[in-house]
């Protein structure tokens, strides 16, 4: 918490925007990245032994844990033949000053959605493949999201361990009447990895992955899902401000540029996961 009087941080905001304007013009930024580079980035599955699935991403200062839980349940009337997947986002209040305790907030439920968004819209999940007894008895699978640490754009490593946790989960079989096959495991029938990439703006400049500094001097940010094919599966504007129409062509390279890098990191991680199952 800053104890600089209400003038002299705004005169200290509008300082630091300066200098990371005048960096992006550069090519450079605070943390000497490049405009378009993600932070460092680590990924681990199987991290929950009680989970049927995890994972732990890491994207610089920002820690994204997912487990998953597998019940079986009742189908939605409108959809009898298909399975459910619920996710849950939570920010949990050590992670950031500005994360409360209680319920999950407006912004718990936005992660969620955007999360929920790239999964659902990229049909990553054949959910017909999740039903036991069209119209009675269908695998739910709960995806719960929880920032553990938090230094800026928590959608990006929150999409990537929700689609970890998801690659290298394990569901326990069963029968048509409902009962357990002992010793009979299946994996989640994945069939593409969608994958975000958040992009902030700050008058004719873009930057990817924007830590939480620059977050704070960003004129608007939107994060933008893609499946392995590259076709747009999401697109969410996190925060108030104008896109300039002249920049969605450069944004839109740029997602397809930089997710297209990070996709090989993942995929080998989830080998490795699926390999240690």
């Amino acid at each position: 918490m800053s104890f600089l009087p209400i003038k002299e941080r705004s005169f200290a905001v509008r300082i630091m925007n300066d200098k990371i304007y005048k960096l992006l013009q550069q090519g450079k930024r605070i943390d000497e990245r490049s405009p378009y580079d993600f932070r460092k980035i680590t990924i681990q599955t199987n991290v929950v032994e009680k989970a049927n699935g995890s994972a732990l991403v890491s994207m610089g200062g920002t820690r994204i844990l997912t487990g998953i839980k597998v019940e079986l349940g009742t189908p939605y009337s409108d959809r009898p033949n298909e399975g459910i997947f619920s996710v849950n986002a939570e920010l949990l209040p050590l992670a950031s000053k500005s994360f409360e305790p209680g319920p999950p907030d407006e912004r718990g439920i936005e992660l969620a959605r955007v999360v929920d968004r790239c999964i659902r819209e990229g049909k990553s999940i054949d959910l017909e493949r999740l039903c036991l007894v069209p119209g009675k008895m269908v695998y739910i699978l709960y995806v719960d999201i929880y920032v553990l640490d938090y230094d800026g754009n928590y959608f990006d490593p929150s999409v990537m361990s929700a689609m970890a946790a998801l690659a290298t989960c394990t569901i326990p079989k069963y029968s048509a009447t409902g009962e357990r096959i002992e010793g009979e495991y299946m994996k989640v029938p994945i069939r593409d990895i969608p994958l975000s990439v958040t992009i902030g703006i700050i008058k004719d400049k873009l930057l990817v992955d924007p830590c939480s500094v620059e977050e704070n001097s960003l004129d608007t940010s939107i994060v933008i899902g893609m499946d392995s094919t590259s076709n747009i599966v999401a697109m969410h504007k996190n925060s108030p401000g104008h896109i300039p129409l002249s920049l969605m062509e450069s944004i839109i390279n740029v997602a397809e540029e930089q997710i297209g890098k990070i996709r090989a990191q993942f995929m080998e991680a989830v080998r490795i996961g699926q390999e240690g199952r």
